[in-house]
């Protein structure tokens, strides 16, 4: 995924910065406890394709 792309994305739910997890391909939202998905390098920001994540998956980001 582009760097710079990164760098303008945020949280459609809560404007938080996200954090790219290139393993598991998704975008996550620390804030909100959301992973969005990202498909051939194309982020879906979309609340309600995202994946709730619990706080332990949530605290290996930092």
């Amino acid at each position: 995924m582009d760097a710079s792309l990164l760098n303008v994305l945020v949280c459609p739910s809560c404007r938080a910065s996200l954090v790219y997890d290139k393993a598991n391909q998704r975008l996550v939202c620390k804030a909100e406890k959301l992973a969005y998905p990202v498909v051939d390098d194309v982020p879906v920001m979309l609340v309600e394709e995202a994946k709730a994540l619990s706080l332990e998956e949530v605290k290996k980001y930092g």
